[in-house]
C-alpha cells in the first residue's frame, strides 16, 4: 500500500513539472491557440452540439431564462429527486419548483432526446461592481446535432408557449381601473387588484342554452389564433351586455374573466380627457384582456354624432368622441395587442349610435333578461342546494306559470333567498308568494293600459270646421 502511495506522489510530482515547463517555455498565445484548436476537433467529431441560456444578458434579464425554469419545473418527474428549489412569484395563488443547482434533466420533443442542465458558477469580483448577482446561472441545453433545427426552428417557441401557459394558470387574475395620467412616462396610468370574484358560468343565473352558446364563442376566439390571421382580421371581440339594472351584467364579466383566465380593465370613461389619452390607455393594456366600459349610454354622450356640443364651461370637459371611441374599439390602434375583448354594458341599448352596434365593433349583443323557469332553478341551486327532485313538483309547476310574468330580476330573487337561508321551505313559499303577486300586479297594469287604448280607439274623433 505504501509503494502506491509513493508511485502516486511521484506521478503527481512529475505532472507538476511538465506543466510548469509548459507554462515557462510554450508562451501563453500560442497555449491558447492549441486548446482553440483541440476545441475545434472536439467539436467536429463530437455528436452534440451546445446552447447557453443565461440569467443575465448584459444588463438585462434573459425572459427566455426564466421560461426555461418555469416550464423544467412543471415535470412531473423532478418530485423524484431529493432537492428542490421553491419559488412563489407575485400576485401567484401557489408554489412552483425547480431542481437546485447543476443538476441534470432529460426532455423529450418530437422524437428528439434534449438535456438541460444548470450550472452556477461563482461571478468574477470585477464584475459585482455592475450590480450583477454574485451567482452566474446559466441553462445548458445538449443537443444532437441532427436535431439542432427542430430545437431551433420550434422547441424553444414551445418552451416559451408552455411557460406562459403555467404563468397564467398560476397567477391570480388581475382587476385594473385606470387612474393617473397616461402622459406621465414615470406612472403607470393603471392601478390593479387581485381579482376574485367568484362567478362562473355554473353559477350565473341564465338559460343554459344561450350560456352555452356564449362559451362556444369564448372558446372559438381563444382558440383562433390562427382563423384571424388566415382571414386578415385583428384578434378582438366585442360584447354588448344590455338590459335592465340587477339582471347579471357584471357578474357575466366575472365569469367570462374566469372561464378564459384573462385579466379585466375597468375603464372609467369620465376619467379620461381626450381622445388621444384614451388612446394611450389602450396601448397601456396587456394581451389575454377583457377591456370593460360599463354603464356606457350614461358614462359620456355618445347618443349623436351629429348633435353639436355645447359651449364648454371649463378646461376640465370631457372631449371624448363618438369617433374616438369607435377607433378605440375597432380602429387602427385597436389592434396593437392581440387577443383581446372588449365588453359593453348599457341599461338602454334604444340610446346608443348604431355605428357603435354593427359587427366588428360589437360582434355579439347578449341580452341580460328578467328571471326565466332555467334561471330560477339555478339560483335555487345556488343558495338553497336544491336540486330540481328537492323541490315539491306542486311548487315547480307554480314557479314555471309566474316567473316569466313577474319580470323580477335575478338580483331580486336572490336577495329573496338570502333572507331566508335558515329556513328553506319558507324561501320557497315567500319566494312564490312575491312571484304570485307580482304576476298579478303586471297583468292588472297590462290590462289597464288595454283598456286605455281601446277606448282611444272607439272615442269619436272630433272634427275641425
Amino acid at each position: 500500500m505504501k509503494e502506491i502511495w509513493t508511485t502516486i506522489a511521484s506521478m503527481m510530482g512529475v505532472w507538476a513539472l511538465c506543466e510548469s515547463l509548459l507554462y515557462s517555455v510554450i508562451p501563453g498565445d500560442l497555449r491558447s491557440a492549441f486548446l482553440r484548436f483541440f476545441q475545434r476537433v472536439f467539436n467536429y467529431i463530437s455528436p452534440y452540439c451546445y446552447y447557453d441560456i443565461m440569467e443575465i444578458d448584459g444588463v438585462n434579464t434573459n425572459e427566455l431564462y426564466g421560461a426555461v425554469q418555469l416550464y423544467l419545473g412543471s415535470f412531473s418527474s423532478i418530485t423524484d429527486t431529493t432537492r428542490l428549489s421553491l419559488t412563489r412569484g407575485l400576485n401567484s395563488s401557489s408554489i412552483t419548483f425547480g431542481f437546485s443547482n447543476n443538476d441534470r434533466l432529460i426532455d423529450f420533443y418530437k422524437g428528439a432526446t434534449v438535456e438541460w442542465e444548470h450550472v452556477v458558477t461563482e461571478r468574477p469580483t470585477y464584475s459585482r461592481r455592475r450590480a450583477l448577482p454574485q451567482e452566474k446561472r446559466v441553462f445548458t441545453l445538449r443537443v444532437m446535432k441532427k436535431n439542432k433545427q427542430l430545437v431551433l426552428d420550434s422547441y424553444l417557441d414551445f418552451v416559451m408557449e408552455r411557460a406562459n401557459e403555467i404563468r397564467r394558470k398560476n397567477q391570480d387574475r388581475l382587476l385594473y381601473t385606470n387612474c393617473g395620467d397616461p402622459w406621465d412616462e414615470g406612472a403607470h396610468p393603471w392601478e390593479s387588484v387581485s381579482f376574485k370574484h367568484p362567478s362562473t358560468f355554473d353559477t350565473l343565473a341564465m338559460d343554459p342554452v344561450k350560456k352555452g352558446e356564449i362559451m362556444e364563442d369564448l372558446l372559438d376566439f381563444a382558440n383562433g389564433e390562427s382563423f384571424y390571421q388566415k382571414t386578415g382580421r385583428p384578434w378582438k371581440r366585442g360584447y354588448l351586455l344590455y338590459g335592465p339594472p340587477g339582471t347579471g351584467k357584471s357578474s357575466m364579466i366575472a365569469a367570462m374573466a374566469n372561464f378564459l383566465g384573462y385579466d379585466v380593465y375597468d375603464l372609467e370613461l369620465t376619467e379620461v380627457q381626450t381622445n388621444i389619452m384614451l388612446r394611450r390607455l389602450l396601448m397601456k393594456t396587456t394581451s389575454k384582456s377583457i377591456i370593460v366600459i360599463e354603464d356606457i349610454d350614461c358614462s359620456i354622450n355618445l347618443t349623436d354624432r351629429n348633435k353639436k356640443s355645447s359651449s364648454s364651461s371649463g378646461s376640465n370637459e370631457n372631449k371624448i368622441t363618438l369617433s374616438g371611441l369607435l377607433n378605440f374599439s375597432d380602429g387602427l390602434w385597436s389592434c396593437c395587442g392581440s387577443e383581446r375583448i372588449f365588453v359593453f354594458t348599457t341599461n338602454h341599448i334604444d340610446k346608443l349610435d348604431p355605428a357603435l352596434l354593427r359587427s366588428g365593433r360589437m360582434d355579439m349583443h347578449i341580452h341580460m333578461s328578467y328571471c326565466s323557469f332555467p334561471s330560477l332553478k339555478i339560483l335555487l341551486k345556488n343558495y338553497l342546494g336544491y336540486e330540481e327532485c328537492d323541490v315539491k313538483k306542486e311548487a315547480l309547476e307554480e314557479f314555471e306559470a309566474v316567473v316569466d310574468a313577474a319580470a323580477m330580476t335575478p338580483a331580486d330573487i336572490s336577495e329573496v333567498l338570502i333572507k331566508n337561508l335558515r329556513d328553506k321551505n319558507k324561501a320557497i313559499d315567500e319566494l312564490l308568494d312575491i312571484l304570485k303577486i307580482k304576476s298579478e300586479k303586471n297583468r292588472l297594469k297590462l290590462s289597464n293600459v288595454d283598456e286605455d287604448e281601446k277606448r282611444a280607439l272607439e272615442s269619436p274623433q272630433e272634427c275641425s270646421c
